[in-house]
């Protein structure tokens, strides 16, 4: 019964990382391109920092699940996009640039701001 146990949880830990195999591969690098090629920055920001037609997406993005039901369907000023118009190994690329984006520093930290 013991061995069964083990091998049970083996099985659903493997499953786990290969169903994580999409997320794992993510590239920020690509991510940056993609954001751009599909025209995220002209509402969002380069950086994702929002503006005044998108909200700000990073730093701290939402988590990818949620990140990803909305992209995809979305029924506010941001149209849905379609895994045919915006793959989902782009948009995990996307993710992955946006969580690649550091905080901005402590205004506190920034001298001329500091007095």
């Amino acid at each position: 019964m013991r061995f069964v146990r083990v091998v049970g949880l083996a099985a659903l830990a493997a499953g786990l990382f290969v169903g994580c195999g999409g997320a794992l591969a993510a590239s920020a690098e690509k991510g940056k391109s993609a954001f751009i090629q599909h025209g995220c920055w002209q509402c969002h920001g380069t950086q994702g920092q929002g503006g005044v037609t998108g909200p700000k997406l990073a730093p701290d993005p939402l988590a990818a699940e949620v990140f990803t039901a909305f992209v995809r369907t979305s029924n506010r000023a941001m149209p849905p996009f379609s895994e045919e118009i915006l793959p989902n190994d782009d948009l995990a690329d996307i993710h992955a640039y946006l969580q690649s984006i550091p905080k901005p520093a402590d205004y506190k930290t920034i001298p001329l701001l500091n007095q």
